[in-house]
């Protein structure tokens, strides 16, 4: 009996681990060239989405939290 619920307990761990991995996706590495944005603070600013080409050149309000514009970009990237 016991080795019937260890083998029943593998096999719930691994479907589990599958569909957290599934929920997942694919990840990145974080490495030099994998940013997502680029941020001009000088001579002129600047703030640049490489996935989208978004830009913004009010970069302190996106310092402060203003990325709507970048979420509703990526957003309909998405659909296309």
């Amino acid at each position: 009996m016991k080795m019937l619920k260890s083998k029943l307990l593998d096999l719930k761990e691994k479907e589990q681990k599958e569909k957290i991995e599934d929920l997942k996706g694919t990840q990145k590495d974080i490495a030099w060239g994998s940013q997502i944005r680029s941020y001009v603070f000088c001579p002129y600013t600047m703030v640049k989405d490489h996935r989208t080409n978004y830009e913004t050149g009010n970069v302190s309000a996106v310092m402060d939290g203003d990325i709507n514009g970048f979420i509703q970009s990526y957003l309909k990237s998405l659909i296309k």
